[in-house]
């Protein structure tokens, strides 16, 4: 292997896990998951165009992650540095006290960080994806490191699955549905699209927002006020999703923007393709 293997390199789970087909559906449970904390969804009602520009904003997303995952070392920590500078320059207000705020603030960066991040372990392992517990608690650790370059402190973030088991049960009394989180919820279910392809919205799109939404822990969906089916129907309905997915070819996947994966092969050798048998080497 020659090159900058980048901050994670191919010896991390997150090097393997981040491959996988099931990782945009988790993106959006981490969506539906984040609404849920008013004043973080309020920064972003604030200060983004995502209800006009849905595909960019997932693009963009995508493109920070699989940067800092496949990405150089150098590249990582631009697009890190990027990130902070954009969030150091927005603010919202509070829509319980008017309290006016930095988007960048800690708690706010956590909450954003740890629904992602559980949102990607969670949905990929629960489609079978195959982790073991010690597995698992090492990508939560490895992704100190992410939560490091959107300006958090590594030492306050959930480093295994009791620690953001716990982070999560403090942050649950803050939660609630409010107006902005039902925009949102709105939004995945109808995301604007051209006339032409609504059917293909009806069809695709929204089965994969519902079973983003299906996976999310009861309480959200107490918050949300919206029903989902029982955890075994929804653990077969990601593993039935995850194997359909997991069938197309990975090279063919691969070829989709911003193509991070094919980069990182052509740069570091063809041994350091992402698969999950190489998670417990």
């Amino acid at each position: 292997m020659d090159g900058d293997a980048g901050l994670f390199t191919p010896d991390s789970v997150t090097w393997q896990m981040h491959g996988d087909p099931m990782m945009w559906v988790a993106g959006i449970r981490a969506l539906y998951l984040q609404a849920l904390h008013p004043r973080a969804v309020r920064g972003v009602m604030a200060n983004s165009d995502f209800r006009r520009d849905a595909w960019g904003r997932l693009m963009r997303t995508a493109d920070f992650v699989g940067t800092t995952t496949y990405g150089t070392s150098e590249a990582a920590e631009r697009a890190g540095a990027r990130i902070r500078k954009i969030h150091s320059m927005l603010g919202a207000t509070d829509p319980d006290t008017g309290e006016r705020y930095g988007v960048d603030e800690p708690e706010l960066l956590l909450w954003v960080h740890c629904a992602e991040i559980d949102s990607y372990l969670h949905v990929v392992r629960r489609s079978g994806f195959p982790l073991t517990d010690a597995q698992a608690d090492r990508y939560l650790a490895e992704h100190r490191v992410s939560a490091r370059l959107v300006g958090l402190d590594p030492a306050v973030v959930p480093g295994d699955r009791g620690e953001m088991a716990a982070y999560f049960e403090k942050t649950r009394p803050r939660l609630v549905a409010g107006a902005d989180a039902h925009v949102v919820d709105d939004f995945l279910l109808r995301p604007p699209t051209h006339p032409l392809l609504i059917p293909a919205r009806e069809v695709l799109w929204r089965r994969v927002a519902r079973l983003a939404y299906a996976s999310l822990p009861p309480y959200a969906h107490e918050l949300y006020g919206r029903p989902a089916p029982e955890p075994a129907v929804v653990t077969r309905r990601l593993r039935a999703t995850g194997t359909l997915l997991r069938c197309v070819p990975a090279r063919l996947r691969w070829q989709l923007p911003p193509k991070h994966i094919l980069r990182a092969m052509a740069r570091l050798g063809p041994d350091t393709r992402p698969a999950p048998y190489k998670v417990g080497r």
